[in-house]
């Protein structure tokens, strides 16, 4: 039996049918059945849970890591890497650095503007008026023009460097000219206005940003603003996925025992979505030695597997970890779905995120492991955490950690129910999924919540 069928106390019936409704009646729907043939998507009592991995028996679950510190030893098992040499910065092109986070202060090369400038397009004019106007004008991308002198203005666009000796820029809307073609300002004239001094942003060597700043599309244009060609950044952590089942079908409906792979078409977008650069997705099967050849052949910064991480008979993933003495900093996570889900290191600057292979349940690993661990090799800052309440009665284990797909509506989330760990309608509909303690929560008591990279609409949305 391979960790697909392995439920560890989420029991789950048939997922009832939603077709032809909007997305009102569908969520409502997902929110009372839940697929448990329960009013309410209530379940029966879980039978006692039971631990995973190879020795497992009635107090190995006891053994697992409670989800918290799961989290924080995958975020301190990236940091012991990114002390040593393994992530040297590197130099990329500004095309290239989106969502990359920076390795070295942003400096400015150069005053900004490094000139002075019209804000506006309008009249430079010097002295007051009325204005004898130049005539030619001035366009932005020119040599600096001749001073003006008192008395004379000159065309001048938005952009343009502004000549010596100007008093002010008067807007087009602001000024008029006579039958002699002489410019007259409709309103007062200011000095100064409607012109950027050099240096009024910032001047050269001042610092713009720090080190660890994200690079967002503004950060890119402030970056060439300053005379950035490329930028030292920390490069995203190289992940290969390895996919392992034998019962998994690339293409059609699922036939004659077999069922479609769900995790290969959805892992990598997820994990680019996390900062990571994904350099492979292999398919071996419930292969032993193709595991082990891949494990031990794989140049990535970060292994993940899916599926292999119980104890059952196909289950390889602890054997060979442990005939290439690896370390396991996480065997078990005291979380539902996902309890079977692993961390270890496999080499120096190496690590692997063994996955259960339940959907729902390997979503739950992402967020627990390789989310923490991923986001600490890219440098990127953590997000900050936010509560809300839920505004249903929201069942928990009675000894882990639950992670519920929620919608968010107005100050309040709401709980979806098909949410067991073979499960994606769930997690589709899903803004977010919420963190439910042991025993669960009353109607609107807060739980904190984790934002899915897309639903949070944040520059971790690279999903190409």
């Amino acid at each position: 039996m391979t960790a697909r069928s392995v439920r560890t106390g989420d029991h789950t019936g048939p997922a009832g049918d939603a077709d032809d409704l909007d997305v009102e009646e569908a969520l409502a729907l997902v929110r009372e059945d839940n697929g448990t043939g329960h009013p309410g998507g209530r379940r029966p009592s879980a039978p006692p849970p039971q631990g995973s991995g190879p020795g497992a028996g009635p107090d190995a679950h006891h053994r697992a890591t409670p989800w918290p510190e799961a989290r924080a030893a995958a975020a301190r098992a990236a940091r012991a890497v990114t002390r040593g040499a393994g992530r040297a910065p590197v130099s990329v092109r500004l095309d290239e650095a989106l969502g990359l986070t920076l390795a070295a202060p942003l400096d400015a090369l150069t005053d900004l503007p490094s000139f002075d400038t019209s804000a506006m397009d309008g009249w430079a004019v010097a002295g007051p008026g009325p204005w004898a106007v130049r005539d030619e004008g001035l366009l932005a991308g020119h040599a600096e023009p001749a001073p003006l002198t008192d008395g004379e203005a000159a065309r001048i666009a938005t952009g343009a460097r502004v000549p010596p000796d100007t008093t002010a820029v008067l807007r087009s809307e602001h000024g008029q000219t006579d039958e002699k073609g002489r410019l007259h300002a409709t309103r007062e004239v200011v000095h100064g206005q409607d012109i950027r001094p050099r240096a009024q942003e910032c001047r050269s060597g001042d610092q713009l940003l720090p080190p660890g700043t994200l690079a967002t599309p503004a950060v890119l244009g402030l970056a060439a603003a300053a005379g950035y060609d490329t930028l030292a950044v920390v490069p995203r952590p190289r992940v290969e996925v390895l996919v392992l089942g034998d019962e998994l079908l690339t293409e059609g409906t699922p036939r004659d025992g077999l069922i479609r792979d769900a995790l290969g078409p959805m892992l990598p977008p997820w994990l680019r979505a996390l900062g990571a650069e994904v350099t492979a997705v292999r398919r071996l099967g419930d292969s032993a030695p193709a595991l082990h050849k891949a494990v031990t052949g794989s140049k990535a910064d970060v292994i993940v597997t899916t599926g292999g991480t119980a104890a059952g008979p196909v289950d390889h993933v602890h054997p060979i970890l442990d005939r290439i003495g690896a370390e396991l900093l996480v065997d078990g996570v005291k979380v539902r779905p996902g309890h079977p889900m692993l961390l270890a290191r496999t080499k120096e600057n190496q690590h692997l995120v063994g996955l259960p292979g339940n959907p729902l349940a390997a979503v739950s690993g992402l967020l627990t492991l390789a989310e923490p661990l991923l986001r600490t090799l890219a440098a990127r800052p953590a997000p900050e955490p936010y509560t809300m309440p839920l505004r249903d009665e929201t069942h928990g284990h009675p000894h882990d950690t639950r992670l519920v797909p929620v919608v968010l509506r107005g100050d309040s989330a709401i709980p979806l129910h098909y949410n067991g760990p073979a499960m994606l309608r769930g997690i589709a509909a899903a803004d977010a999924l919420a963190v439910v303690p042991p025993g669960g929560t009353r109607p609107g008591q807060e739980a904190e919540l984790l934002d899915l990279p897309w639903a949070s609409a944040g520059i971790g949305v690279c999903f190409t």
